[in-house]
């Protein structure tokens, strides 16, 4: 069983800029295919971006190409996501997701989930 840990959510300003980790426990973060998703009060989880397991791939929602990028430390067992030029619609608790291969952007693409991170961007 894969455990993710989340870290890095909080207030911002819009505009402004976050880091997301996040890091599987017990298990190397480079046997597994990493996503970020997002889920605003009252709507469905969806995908921001993903990332291959070699860091090699990667994948984003339109809604966040050219302001977030997706990346990995494989020696500090870490995936992130760095966000920049938040807007308030970014506001959402951001989930961290594992699969085995290949760049899922869909839900259930994904094996394994963290608890979530909550993202607040004020304007």
């Amino acid at each position: 069983q894969v455990q993710l840990v989340e870290s890095g959510g909080g207030l911002v300003q819009a505009g402004g800029s976050l880091r997301l980790s996040c890091a599987p426990s017990g298990r190397t973060s480079s046997s597994y295919a990493m996503g970020w998703f997002r889920q605003a009060p009252g709507t469905e989880r969806e995908f921001v971006a993903a990332i291959s397991r070699g860091g090699a791939s990667t994948s984003y929602a339109d809604s966040v190409k050219g302001r977030f990028t997706i990346s990995r430390d494989s020696a500090k067992n870490t995936v992130y996501l760095r966000m920049n030029t938040l807007k308030p619609e970014d506001t959402a608790v951001y989930y961290c997701a594992a699969r085995l291969f290949g760049l899922g952007t869909n839900v259930h693409d994904y094996a394994y989930w963290g608890q979530g991170t909550q993202v607040t961007v004020s304007s």
